[in-house]
């Protein structure tokens, strides 16, 4: 039951991450112009991406400082999501088995 619930939660982890780099490849593509915001359909993706990961960014914003218009927090997310992937759960799949 633990493995099923490590399995679920590393599964997760691994879509917040696409959903992130997703995020990132359509905020290039907003600000060179390539796709815009007057479309519904892009504005509503955009919407259900910036709902998705402004409550994971708000807390990483007020402590990193400003650098102007370059944002740091996905990145922090994407790093502390590979440490939580990478080397927390599988320590506590290795802990559950013992």
């Amino acid at each position: 039951m633990a493995n099923m619930l490590l399995g679920i939660t590393d599964y997760l982890l691994y879509l917040l991450g696409i959903v992130i780099i997703a995020q990132f490849v359509m905020s290039i593509l907003i600000s060179f112009n390539v796709i815009n915001t007057y479309n519904e359909f892009v504005r509503a993706i955009w919407q259900a991406l910036e709902k998705m990961t402004e409550p994971l960014y708000r807390p990483i914003r007020r402590i990193l400082p400003d650098f102007g218009a370059i944002d740091f927090s996905p990145m922090v997310v994407i790093i502390l999501i590979t440490i939580l992937r990478s080397y927390v759960l599988p320590e506590i799949a290795f802990a559950s088995l013992s």
